[in-house]
């Protein structure tokens, strides 16, 4: 095992921030392809149960109709995930795509203990998922990556304008 450990460190596994650079990388190629495929009208019709059973997003239906929902949905993770693209340099959008990636997790994940037969009844119901329920469990991970990402960035904002401060407040006390 020291051997494997070795190797990791050497590869960089223990590089500053490298976790943060490949969770944000991979969110925003989440958002890309998701995205992407709110454009189309198969993708309108599979998330037509989605929309209609999340208890936070249902109202997408009714004021924009089916596809219009679908485009708000691909107009919403493109702007995330560009926020969350553009948090490589700026903290501050680093933190709007952020937010806006929890919300929509946050969201999704909701749809979970309202989706009409998300339990396999053959299988004794819960905790035994159909595909329904399994495709938005990765959600779940999503919300908690868009957590950390969130926090990173509040602290690498807030860190410099603290140390600002407190620096000011020396001068100012000498």
């Amino acid at each position: 095992m020291n051997h494997v450990i070795d190797v990791l460190i050497k590869l960089g596994i223990l590089k500053e921030d490298l976790d943060y650079h490949l969770i944000r990388a991979s969110m925003v190629i989440i958002f890309l392809f998701f995205g992407y495929q709110k454009w189309f009208e198969y993708e309108a019709q599979v998330l037509i149960p989605y929309i209609s059973n999340g208890r936070l997003i249902f109202w997408l239906h009714p004021a924009f109709g089916i596809r219009g929902a679908t485009w708000f949905l691909g107009v919403s993770e493109w702007s995330f995930g560009t926020f969350l693209f553009l948090g490589f340099w700026n903290k501050k959008l680093g933190i709007l795509g952020a937010l806006g990636s929890s919300v929509t997790f946050i969201c999704t994940v909701t749809i979970i203990p309202f989706m009409p037969d998300g339990w396999a009844a053959s299988a004794g119901s819960f905790p035994a998922m159909t595909e329904h329920v399994t495709f938005l469990m990765k959600d779940t991970v999503l919300f908690s990556g868009s957590v950390y990402l969130l926090r990173q960035d509040v602290m690498r904002v807030s860190s410099p304008a603290k140390q600002k401060r407190e620096s000011s407040e020396v001068v100012l006390s000498h």
